[in-house]
């Protein structure tokens, strides 16, 4: 039990279908129902897919878990509804500060321009997050949630899979279009199809204390090398509701977990770092081991990965939960347009081609993290030294101290999925890259250009153009200047348009062309290969 938080228990409700014994086919049966199994059936739901999810257990995450919340997986679930409600009650931040021994070396800000909706991160214990999302998946009619079901058994066919479920009343059967594996990285699901993990897991140890206190420290994240309270090693300290604070002590590999876990070995560290006098109560402690590595295909067959059940990192950089968001947002468009008959099954399988990569780009920064935090040998600990100690004075060196690069989308550069630019660009909103949002207005009312891109095709457009088609599916035209409004130049300025500009833009929110002047035949072009029909 928390002293903070007292846990909801979600009823189990035995199915038509297995009182009926009747087997029956779902478009979509999602297997866990964390932040990314949620999210998954929301955005299908927002899709209009009906989605069935299965969990073993009846309530949220035990503990806080996870804790960091970026600025692209808020917009992701903003989108979806529940963006407010986690923003709300999160703590918002966006500085942190690095120290090594007594000294502070550099501060840095995660979100430096202004207007934007959504912050550059919010911190919120994993469990009031699962709420949120519960709460919205329990007000769409197309989520079926049900709890104490476990999968025990999966068999595939050419269009189906069938899936074995244990309930509380008894075992029944039930088939699926698509499955989607949310159930985490010791996903059941990945060893029922043989899927192989490829990476390495790190021989070194890190104690989670949640403490609750009353504490002067700034909203900010603070990360510690080698500090006097704890020698050696490094201190990662961070901000919660409810009073909450989220300390990491790295151990090193020689700890025993059962040992440190102790309040009596857990207390004298927290009291070393704040000072004897400083009262707090212990919420939730644990001691991990972590891994980066990634599942060998994203898609087997009927059966599709998310989350962590497909890859791994370290918790350096909050890359776990907010990768995994971005793996449904990427995936819940795709499973509809297949589903519907509007795409070929090709589409699935740039699933994988754009979230492997993006994958590969979170564990090569966290590996990095890793190293720079944890080093192996006394050479690259006096390397990492030297760089700390630079970096106080000289701005070059900041670029090179690592405690944790924190989580950005990956752009799907190479995705072929893109139509490559024909004409001169500057910024950052090359074809792959999410969409950066600013203020808009509409009717006469300030608004946000993410929430007016929805979730389908759009051509958006700073001069002329006229919606287009590729068999049933069509791009319509978000027109700046009529439909909204560009009131602060903000727009213009992300999006280096000048008057003509037209931007394809994907249902995921993701940019899949652009050009200086509105071509009908190329903006069908580009439509039909998003749909991979090119």
């Amino acid at each position: 039990m928390l002293k903070t938080y007292a846990y909801p228990e979600f009823a189990y409700r035995c199915s038509d279908e297995q009182r009926s014994g009747a087997v029956r086919r779902h478009p979509v049966v999602i297997v866990g129902a964390g932040p990314v199994g949620l999210t998954m059936a929301l955005d299908c739901a927002a899709r209009g897919i009906a989605a069935v999810v299965l969990d073993d257990s009846n309530t949220v995450s035990i503990g806080s878990r996870a804790v960091c919340y970026a600025k692209r997986p808020l917009e992701i679930w903003d989108r979806l509804g529940a963006g407010e409600a986690m923003v709300g009650k999160g703590v918002s931040w966006k500085v942190g500060k690095v120290f090594f021994k007594d000294d502070l070396v550099y501060g840095f800000d995660l979100l430096p321009e202004a207007a934007h909706k959504m912050p550059a991160m919010i911190n919120l214990q994993q469990y009031y997050l699962e709420e949120v999302l519960v709460a919205a998946c329990d007000r769409s009619p197309l989520v079926d949630l049900r709890w104490k079901h476990k999968l025990i058994g999966l068999a595939q066919g050419d269009d189906h899979a069938t899936l074995t479920i244990e309930t509380p009343d008894g075992v029944f059967a039930m088939e699926a279009q698509w499955v989607i594996a949310c159930d985490g990285a010791n996903s059941d699901t990945r060893k029922m199809v043989g899927a192989e993990f490829t990476g390495q897991f790190f021989q070194d140890r890190f104690l989670i204390a949640d403490v609750v206190m009353k504490a002067q420290f700034p909203t900010e994240r603070w990360f510690w090398f080698d500090p006097p309270f704890h020698r050696n090693q490094s201190v990662l300290l961070h901000k919660q509701c409810d009073d909450v604070w989220r300390i990491d002590f790295q151990l090193g590999w020689g700890a025993d977990p059962a040992e440190e876990k102790k309040p009596e070995n857990v207390i004298p560290r927290i009291q070393a770092m704040l000072g004897r006098d400083v009262e707090f109560e212990l919420e939730w402690v644990s001691v991990y081991q972590f891994a980066c590595r990634r599942i060998d295909d994203f898609r087997h067959g009927r059966v599709i990965f998310a989350g962590d059940s497909a890859h791994q990192v370290s918790p350096f950089g909050a890359r776990g939960a907010n990768t995994g968001v971005q793996d449904a947002d990427n995936l819940a468009w795709k499973l509809a347009l297949v589903l519907a008959g509007a795409a070929p099954e090709a589409l699935i399988d740039s699933y994988h081609a754009e979230r492997a990569f993006a994958a590969d780009d979170n564990l090569l920064n966290s590996t990095r993290s890793t190293d720079f935090i944890t080093p192996k040998s006394r050479t690259s600990r006096l390397l990492r030294d030297a760089v700390l100690e630079l970096a106080e004075d000289e701005p070059f060196a900041r670029g090179l101290v690592n405690s944790g690069r924190l989580s950005t989308p990956t752009p799907y550069l190479q995705s072929p999925l893109n139509t490559p630019d024909e004409s001169p660009f500057a910024g950052r909103m090359k074809p792959g890259t999410n969409c950066a949002d600013a203020p808009v207005e509409v009717g006469g009312k300030r608004g946000w250009l993410l929430n007016q891109l929805g979730d389908g095709f759009v051509l958006l457009a700073f001069g002329e153009a006229e919606p287009v088609s590729a068999g049933s599916v069509r791009a319509r035209v978000l027109r700046v200047g009529s439909d909204i409004v560009d009131v602060d130049g903000v727009l213009a300025e992300r999006y280096d348009a000048q008057p003509g500009t037209v931007y394809l833009i994907r249902p995921d929110q993701h940019v899949a062309a652009r050009w200086r002047v509105f071509d009908r035949a190329k903006a069908e072009a580009a439509l039909r290969r998003c749909l991979a029909l090119a």
